[in-house]
């Protein structure tokens, strides 16, 4: 069990610039040794809080503490995180091994001790080949794979990630989110990873926290914030839900939860739009009452069975316990 007090936590979390409000009052508590993703559109203020919590950007209002301790105030050096950067950052003039022992050398430590956990560091991200060249001679993901030894060399407590997968290609993407996921469970400390990419953030997080306009809408499991959104924006930017409006109020329903059937049996009336063919499923963009668009993820085989065209009026069905209710 996780000693709670190595933990992470936010406080009435704080951002101004000038009268712009970037984070406003955030309150959240990272459990140790979890994977979290905060994940958002651009300009919600997830970036911001990364770097008051690394320490790269002022705290306005509030505290960021870490085992116990306020640590708002401290260098980034002195606060038990190390951050990657979304360009990596490194030396183009040191080697591999010099760039990953770097901060080390800042701190005194000798040639041979810093050397010799360098040398660990890289055997950890399976670089231990490549200790001798330079950054212009890695490709992509291996220069990545530099920078989180980098990082890890200090031995932090938390490992903040500001968009460590955005410069790589879609194929070495995937591929990392599973070395990430390998490297913390290896590792056991707390990865903070912010991204955009609602997929890299369900492949990846024990803990997905979702923000918007500066506030955390969300924050529970990678399943639970998935299946069950509280909020329309919620639904709407995890992606796979439809929002309705019925008489009742919003409400989610997963696309893959919805059926066609004739007019005379469904739930709903509906006039087919679009039609998208993606391999192991058909997506069918819909009408319904008020103009609003409804999309139903069909099996391939079931919809090439019985398929539609643009311009059909089929019915739409649901099982009640696949309708989720919103709250905003």
């Amino acid at each position: 069990m996780s000693d709670v007090k190595q933990d992470l936590e936010l406080v009435s979390v704080t951002k101004r610039y000038g009268p712009t409000v970037a984070v406003d009052a955030i309150s959240h508590h990272f459990k140790t040794s979890t994977y979290t993703c905060l994940l958002g559109p651009s300009g919600c203020g997830k970036s911001s809080t990364l770097r008051m919590i690394a320490g790269h950007e002022t705290v306005s209002d509030g505290s960021v503490l870490l085992a116990g301790r306020d640590i708002s105030n401290l260098p980034p050096a002195k606060r038990g995180t190390a951050m990657m950067f979304q360009n990596y950052a490194l030396f183009p003039h040191l080697s591999v091994l010099d760039n990953v022992s770097f901060s080390l050398k800042m701190k005194g430590v000798d040639k041979a001790d810093r050397r010799k956990k360098a040398g660990e560091m890289l055997e950890l991200v399976d670089l231990t080949s490549l200790s001798d060249r330079l950054p212009a001679q890695l490709s992509g993901g291996q220069q990545q794979r530099v920078a989180l030894a980098r990082a890890l060399i200090t031995r932090p407590q938390v490992l903040l990630l500001d968009e460590p997968l955005s410069a790589l290609d879609p194929f070495l993407r995937i591929r990392m989110r599973s070395e990430l996921r390998k490297l913390q469970k290896e590792l056991g400390i707390s990865f903070l990873h912010v991204t955009h990419g609602q997929d890299e953030a369900l492949a990846l997080a024990d803990e997905i926290v979702v923000m918007n306009n500066a506030t955390i809408e969300q924050a529970g499991s990678a399943r639970d914030v998935f299946n069950a959104p509280k909020t329309k924006f919620v639904a709407q930017f995890m992606g796979g839900h439809n929002v309705i409006n019925l008489p009742d109020g919003d409400v989610a329903i997963r696309t893959d939860a919805v059926s066609m059937t004739t007019v005379e049996n469904g739930r709903i009336e509906a006039n087919v739009v679009a039609i998208e063919y993606q391999g192991t499923h058909v997506s069918i963009l819909t009408k319904i009452a008020g103009d609003q668009e409804v999309t139903a993820l069909i099996p391939d085989a079931a919809f090439f069975a019985q398929p539609h065209n643009p311009g059909d009026q089929v019915g739409l069905l649901w099982d009640q316990t696949s309708q989720h209710q919103l709250t905003a």
